[in-house]
């Protein structure tokens, strides 16, 4: 469901997004187990980062939704104003938030390298799925606007459903950046 949605459509489909994001944290840990040394310091395809600071990267996209979800419950429940200006002041900060989502995964893959990236991973996920399955259906339905210039998946208006599956979508966007599978398995 999208928040272009009509409000009154069909219930979410939670098993959709749950497997979705199960598929990712499967995916996680095939690339993990497949990752040499020689593999994850390689240069990732597009972008600066290695593939262990692309990998981390990806596994933060997850970690970020974690700490989405209360702020979109809390500005979605307040005048549409409120939200329109947080995301308008987001977006004027969009050059020092590329620079420390920048830095922020080649310093993150410090702390949480491939041999703790997993663990963090599945942590994660399994949080994010508890949550939404216990979140109320009209809750999921209810959203706020978003700062575009942020990520190319930021929708102007996003559900909290929306957010539940943003870091699958942000997650494929990256594997296809990795070149940890094009040494051959």
């Amino acid at each position: 469901m999208t928040a272009q949605d009509e409000e009154g459509a069909g219930q979410v489909d939670r098993g959709a997004i749950v497997g979705d994001l199960t598929g990712c944290r499967r995916d996680l840990h095939e690339l993990l187990a497949i990752a040499t040394p020689e593999r994850l310091r390689a240069r990732s395809n597009g972008t600066a980062w290695t593939n262990e600071q692309l990998l981390f990267h990806m596994v933060f996209g997850f970690l970020i939704v974690r700490r989405l979800l209360p702020l979109v419950r809390l500005i979605s429940s307040m005048p549409p104003w409120v939200g329109r200006g947080f995301a308008s002041l987001l977006n004027a900060g969009r050059i020092p938030f590329h620079w420390v989502n920048y830095a922020g995964a080649c310093g993150g893959v410090l702390a949480f390298n491939h041999a703790r990236m997993g663990w963090l991973c599945d942590r994660t996920i399994d949080h994010l799925v508890t949550s939404l399955e216990q979140e109320p259906e009209e809750r999921l339905r209810r959203g706020m606007p978003f700062p575009t210039s942020w990520d190319p998946y930021f929708e102007p208006l996003m559900t909290l459903a929306d957010v539940y599956a943003y870091p699958v979508l942000h997650y494929a966007h990256h594997r296809a950046q990795l070149t940890i599978e094009a040494w051959g398995v």
